[in-house]
């Protein structure tokens, strides 16, 4: 399998996202540690007020690098409905090749990472919008953590995928059997892959300078 079909990656329509997750890449580990943990407290604080809210719609995403987060974000605006996000206890690296691999094998071994954070209350929920990158042909590891950990019987879930010009692999197949009793509707889907272009047209510039 390519690399390429190995982990989905952002838009260009959403490069300011990923410019911002380049960015983070330059910081040191320890701080990034530091803002993982501070963004774990709130993320744990936030969710002890979803339910009480009163929307019966939720809008729960995973991202790595920010592209699925402006998606989810502009559904949480325009549907008035609460917005959770799905965070595994242990980060994945920011290198983006490093993350292929640690996907790659996650996925091989049928991995369920622990999750930071559990939605309480899901029951008060009747729609759940459920935002993903497609990753080595499917939903990522933590994805089906989700779903294993969170009962969406009897719940209209609408999947939001991104994915890096393969398509959704066998994605739906894993929703409809981590959620065999869920209402399974259409995917909106869109081609997500500025970042592995940006990674190439770099490579492809550093070989033009090594040849001249």
């Amino acid at each position: 399998m390519s690399r390429r079909a190995a982990l989905g990656a952002p838009a260009a329509l959403f490069l300011t996202a990923g410019a911002s997750a380049c960015a983070a890449q330059d910081q040191q580990p320890a701080a990034r540690g530091s803002r993982l943990a501070a963004r774990g407290s709130r993320l744990a604080a936030r969710g002890s007020r979803l339910a009480a809210r009163g929307s019966r719609t939720l809008v729960a995403y995973f991202t790595r690098s920010g592209n699925t987060r402006v998606i989810a974000a502009q559904l949480h605006r325009e549907l008035k409905a609460d917005l959770f996000e799905i965070l595994p206890v242990a980060s994945y690296p920011e290198d983006y090749e490093q993350t292929v691999e640690q996907a790659r094998r996650e996925r091989d071994v049928g991995a369920r990472p622990p999750l930071k954070v559990m939605v309480p209350n899901i029951g008060a929920y009747e729609t759940v919008f459920l935002c993903f990158p497609i990753w080595g042909e499917t939903a990522p590891p933590v994805v089906r953590s989700f779903l294993a950990a969170h009962d969406l019987s009897g719940k209209t879930v609408r999947p939001v995928i991104t994915h890096g010009g393969y398509g959704l692999g066998d994605s739906l197949a894993v929703l409809k059997s981590h959620a065999p009793n869920a209402n399974l509707m259409p995917a909106f889907s869109m081609e997500a892959d500025q970042e592995r272009r940006t990674m190439t047209q770099v490579r492809d510039w550093l070989g033009q300078i090594a040849r001249a």
